[in-house]
């Protein structure tokens, strides 16, 4: 599959031109408010999943309770990175998470689908980072958003690492990912 190449290849092209972010601020503020958007999507997700999901076991409860809490500690460090760079942090999008919460399995499915999306989207905007400050955060946050992936794999009986490399994704395909669950 040449998706991947393709995405990266239209990424780094557009460096030094016009930054696919550009709806969320110019160039690094633009990038920090795309990735601080999905932060705070993926720490309400787990916020209220916390709360209605039913038929997690203890270790799953323990589960999403921590990586709400590393959500948070995400959307706290872009905020601040947004700040550090004079930049004004995008507001908090309302969310309408649907039916991810009926079950376990549909959790499990949709939370893939966050994780997944922000490793992709860190590493699709990693080309247009100009701010070392910001690589740092960014580089931090991606590690962990991959171990992320993998342990909801691993809760929903899949393989926690089936590719030896993670896709990157343009703005657009990541938007359309998470679109449905955006309410403002």
């Amino acid at each position: 599959d040449d998706s991947s190449t393709d995405s990266t290849m239209t990424t780094t092209e557009k460096k030094g031109t016009t930054s696919e972010t550009e709806q969320f601020g110019k160039g690094d503020i633009g990038i920090v408010n795309y990735a601080l958007t999905l932060e705070y999507l993926e720490a309400a997700f787990y916020q209220q999943a916390a709360k209605q999901v039913a038929g997690l076991s203890a270790d799953q409860k323990k589960l999403i309770k921590e990586l709400g809490e590393n959500e948070q500690e995400h959307v706290d460090a872009l905020v601040a990175t947004a700040k550090k760079l004079g930049g004004t942090p995008v507001k908090k999008p309302g969310v309408d998470f649907g039916t991810a919460f009926n079950d376990k399995a549909t959790f499990l499915k949709v939370a893939n689908v966050f994780e997944d999306t922000g490793v992709s989207a860190y590493n699709g905007a990693a080309p247009m980072i100009e701010s070392k400050d910001l690589l740092a955060t960014a580089g931090g946050i991606v590690q962990v958003e991959a171990r992320h992936a993998a342990a909801i794999r691993y809760a929903a009986g899949e393989d926690p690492a089936p590719e030896a490399f993670d896709p990157t994704l343009t703005e657009d395909e990541v938007l359309a990912a998470v679109q449905p669950f955006v309410k403002s």
